[in-house]
C-alpha cells in the first residue's frame, strides 16, 4: 500500500485562456467517524488524549491494561492494570481505519502510556507520567523501576504502514513523583516533555536542576532528533519559579515553545507584567520561548487580561505560527462570545480563553473568547487546540441534550456531556463557527475532554463514553463498558487552505496559497481535474503560512492545482 497522503487544498483552480474559474467541494461540517478502541474496556478512558495531522491520528487510552509491550500485541491480557495505550487511525478517502496498537517498550502497570499525545507527520509521541525507571537522557536502562511515577516518553516513527519505536526519553534529572511525560508536544524534528512535579528552583534555559527546593514548581525538556538519532537541547523554568506552580502545559510550532503554570500566582495581567506579587493564588501564567539555531530564550510572560484568583490559566495552550491561545477553564465571568464583558464573575468556572498574536518580538491579546452558551462549571477552554486560523475549545462540563453540530444549546438535561467550540479568524476578528456535540450524547460524557485539529478536520475525545462498541461506527447505543471512552471525527471545519491566482502581466502566474505554519505542501499540476497529478514545487510554509510559486510554463489550455501533504 502507498503512503496515504493529505490533500489539504479543497479548492482546485482551473487556468483558461479566456478566463479564470475557481471550483469548491461542500465544506458543510457533519460528524464523519464514531471511534472506539480496538479492545474496548471499562474504565479505559479512550479519548483521554487525542492529536491529528493530515490522515492519521493518534487516540489514547491512558487507563487500558494490556501487558503487551511495543506495536500491536496481544490486547487480551489485562494483567498490567492501568498500563495505557495508543491507537492510531489512517483515513482513505472518507473510511478511517485502525492502523497501530501501541504499548510501551516497558509496559508497568499504572504508567498511563498514553496521558499525552502528539503527532507531526510521521512521528508520534506518546507521555506516561507514571512510568517509574531510574534512567536519565535517550534510551536509559527502562528495568531499574525505583523512582516512582518519574514519567518517560515513547518517540514512534512510521515507515510506510509500518510503525516503530524511535526512542525512549527520561528527564536529564529524573525523579520521584516529577511525572514527565504529563504534556508532550512536536513540530517537525522537535519534541517538548513537562514535568509538572520536578522541583528544581532554577529559573529559565539550562539552570542548576540539582536544587529541589522549589517542589512541584514543574519543567519543560527540548529534545531534538539529527537522523534518526535524539538528544536533549534545552530544560526550560519559568522566569520565576515558585513551589506548587506545576509547570505542565506545552506547546510547539516550529521554533515557538509555549509552557504554561496553571497554579502561578501573580496579579499580573496581559503581557510581561509584574510576576512578583503573588496575590492571585493559582491565577496562571504561560511563559513563551524561541529557539535562535540552538539557543533558547524566554521572550515573553503571558497573563490573563481579567487575572483572578482560582482561574488556573495556562490548563492548557496551543500555539501556531505567530498565535498562541491560552485557556483558564475555571475563569468565572458570564460573558458569551468573543470579547465579551469579563467583569461580571457570576458563572464561577466557566472558562475562557485568550487569543495572543506576535509582531516581531512582541505579543499583544487579540481576543477573549467564551463559549456561546456559558455556563457555571462548564469548564471552557480544558483542552485548546489551533491550526492555521481554525481554533478548537472544549467544555467538558457543558450540559446540553443536544447532538451533532449546531443544535440546540438551552436543554441542560445532560448533565456533563460536554460541548466543543469551533472558532475561526478572518483578518483579526474571530467569530466562532460550529457547536459540537457527540451523536450520542450522554450524562457526565465529558465530550471535549480533548481535541484537535487539522486542515478542516477536528477529533473529539469523550473518555467517559460507555458503550460497549469496538472500532469504527460501531453501535453506539449499548451502554454496558462504562468510561470506556470514545473519539468523534468531524469534518468541514475551519478556514480551510486556499490558492489565488495572479497574472504577472507577461503570460505566467503567481499562485498565492495560504496553509498551515511549518506544515510540507506538494503543489501539483494536472491537466485535468481526473489527472494525472505531477508535483512542481514542494515548500515548508513560515510562520504566516503563506508561500507564493511563480507559473513561468502554464500549461496550454486548461490546467488544474492543488496541493497536498505528505
Amino acid at each position: 500500500m502507498k503512503p496515504i497522503k493529505r490533500i489539504s487544498l479543497i479548492l482546485s483552480l482551473t487556468l483558461l485562456t479566456s478566463a479564470n474559474h475557481l471550483q469548491s467541494q461542500d465544506r458543510t461540517p457533519a460528524q464523519q467517524a464514531y471511534v472506539k478502541a480496538s479492545n474496548a474496556a471499562t474504565n479505559d478512558w479512550f479519548g483521554g488524549s487525542v492529536a491529528i495531522s493530515g490522515h492519521t491520528m493518534v487516540i489514547s487510552a491512558p487507563f487500558e491494561s494490556s501487558n503487551a509491550t511495543g506495536l500491536n500485541g496481544n490486547q487480551s491480557d489485562n494483567s498490567a492494570p492501568n498500563s495505557g495505550a495508543a491507537y492510531v487511525f489512517v483515513r482513505d478517502g472518507t473510511n478511517w481505519i485502525q492502523q497501530a496498537y501501541l504499548k510501551a517498550s516497558n509496559t508497568g502497570a499504572d504508567d498511563n502510556f498514553g496521558w499525552s499525545v502528539a503527532i507531526s507527520g510521521n512521528t508520534v509521541v506518546v507521555g506516561a507520567p507514571g512510568e517509574k525507571s531510574n534512567a536519565t537522557g535517550i534510551d536509559g536502562d527502562q528495568s531499574n523501576n525505583s523512582l516512582s511515577f518519574a514519567g518517560a516518553a515513547y518517540v514512534f516513527v512510521r515507515n510506510g504502514t509500518n510503525w516503530i519505536q524511535q526512542a525512549y526519553l527520561k528527564a536529564s534529572n529524573s525523579g520521584s513523583d516529577d511525572n514527565f511525560g504529563a504534556g508532550v508536544a512536536i513540530s517537525g524534528d522537535t519534541v517538548v516533555v513537562t514535568g509538572p512535579g520536578e522541583s528544581s528552583h532554577a529559573t529559565g534555559v539550562n539552570g542548576n536542576q540539582s536544587d529541589n527546593s522549589a517542589l512541584y514548581s514543574g519543567a519543560a525538556y527540548v529534545f531534538v532528533r539529527n537522523g534518526t538519532n535524539w538528544s536533549q537541547q534545552a530544560y526550560l523554568k519559568a522566569s520565576n519559579t515558585g513551589a506548587n506552580d506545576e509547570l505542565a502545559g506545552v506547546a510547539i510550532s516550529g521554533d515557538t515553545v509555549v509552557c504554561a503554570a496553571k497554579n502561578e500566582s501573580s496579579n499580573a495581567r496581559g503581557v510581561n507584567g509584574n510576576q512578583s506579587d503573588n496575590s492571585a493564588f493559582h491565577s496562571g501564567a504561560a511563559y513563551v520561548f524561541v529557539r535562535n539555531g540552538t539557543n533558547w530564550s524566554q521572550q515573553a510572560y503571558l497573563k490573563a487580561s481579567n487575572t483572578e484568583a482560582g482561574d488556573e490559566f495556562g490548563v492548557s495552550v496551543t500555539v501556531s505560527g505567530d498565535t498562541i491561545v491560552v485557556a483558564a477553564p475555571h475563569e468565572g465571568s458570564n460573558a458569551t462570545g468573543v470579547n465579551g464583558n469579563q467583569s461580571n464573575n457570576s458563572a464561577v468556572g466557566s472558562g475562557a480563553a485568550y487569543v495572543f498574536v506576535r509582531s516581531g518580538t512582541n505579543w499583544s491579546q487579540q481576543a477573549y473568547l467564551k463559549a456561546s452558551n456559558t455556563g457555571a462549571s462548564d469548564n471552557f477552554g480544558e483542552p485548546v487546540d489551533l491550526s492555521g486560523d481554525t481554533l478548537v475549545i472544549g467544555a467538558e462540563g457543558e450540559d446540553s441534550n443536544a447532538t451533532g453540530v449546531n443544535g440546540n444549546q438551552s436543554n441542560n438535561s445532560a448533565s456533563g456531556s460536554g460541548a466543543v467550540y469551533v472558532y475561526v479568524r478572518d483578518g483579526t476578528n474571530w467569530i466562532q463557527q460550529a457547536y459540537l456535540k457527540a451523536s450520542n450524547t450522554g450524562a457526565n460524557d465529558a465530550f471535549g475532554q480533548a481535541v484537535g485539529v487539522s486542515g478542516d478536520t477536528v477529533v473529539v475525545g469523550s473518555l467517559f463514553e460507555d458503550s460497549n462498541a469496538t472500532g469504527i461506527n460501531g453501535i453506539q447505543s449499548i451502554n454496558s463498558a462504562l468510561d470506556s471512552g470514545a473519539a468523534y471525527v468531524f469534518t468541514g471545519l475551519g478556514s480551510g487552505t486556499f490558492l489565488k491566482l495572479a497574472s504577472d502581466g507577461n503570460g505566467s502566474y503567481w499562485i498565492h496559497f495560504k496553509g498551515v505554519p511549518y506544515e510540507s505542501y506538494h503543489l501539483q499540476r494536472a491537466p485535468s481535474i481526473a489527472g494525472p497529478w505531477d508535483s512542481i514545487a514542494t515548500n515548508t510554509t513560515p510562520a504566516s503560512g503563506l508561500i507564493e510559486y511563480h507559473e513561468t510554463s502554464p500549461l496550454p489550455g486548461a490546467a488544474f492545482y492543488r496541493t497536498v501533504q505528505p
